[in-house]
């Protein structure tokens, strides 16, 4: 996060937005948003309540604010990759720790395929500035991969990000529903204890 130079929108992907528990509004696809409401994210738990559906397009070139970048300022581009079936479809995009990232920025948005910047109207000021950040100060020497569990940590607790879950890919119940991940209280028995108690679990 800390090299964040921008952030990745499919343009034909139907996304919408959505009230928070908190007041916030997000914006991401509706199937993300269902997997949201069963983790605290809404008021009403399994329920989403949908402001408007916004096309990906429609979100293309908006200028962002982005949590610990040292840019004021970053834009939304377009990624034709992005599916609607992972994730929440809005991906942030840090060439210093993703090698996608990093061709996408400067080969695609600043070198070649002048056509697809002309296509979605993406200028100079929206890609040729932003360059990877590759050192930090206080996490210098040290990993991408140690280090994004304690940022993660950090941001949480500053509330500059949630935690969300979601299944490794599509899982189908026998009643034919896409199943979600689901915050909740739950019991279970320990069989192996003699005293035949139960022990809480949160799932």
């Amino acid at each position: 996060m800390f090299g964040q130079t921008n952030c990745w929108v499919h343009p034909d992907i139907k996304y919408m937005a959505f009230e928070t528990a908190s007041g916030d509004v997000f914006i991401n696809t509706l199937r993300s948003a269902r997997n949201m409401s069963y983790q605290g994210f809404t008021k009403k738990n399994g329920k989403v309540t949908v402001i408007m559906d916004v096309l990906g397009n429609d979100i293309l070139r908006c200028a962002l604010s982005a949590p610990l970048t040292s840019y004021q300022t970053i834009y939304a581009l377009p990624m034709l990759t992005i599916k609607e079936d992972k994730g929440t479809g809005i991906v942030t995009s840090v060439p210093s720790d993703a090698p996608d990232d990093i061709a996408a920025l400067r080969g695609a948005y600043k070198k070649k395929k002048q056509a697809l910047r002309e296509k979605y109207g993406i200028k100079d000021k929206m890609v040729l500035p932003f360059e990877t950040i590759m050192l930090v100060e206080g996490y210098k020497g040290k990993k991408v991969q140690d280090v994004k569990k304690p940022t993660q940590k950090m941001m949480v607790e500053k509330g500059q990000a949630l935690s969300y879950m979601e299944p490794g890919k599509q899982v189908m119940s026998h009643s034919a529903d896409e199943c979600v991940v689901a915050l909740c209280d739950q019991w279970y028995l320990h069989y192996g204890d003699k005293s035949g108690s139960s022990r809480p679990w949160n799932a």
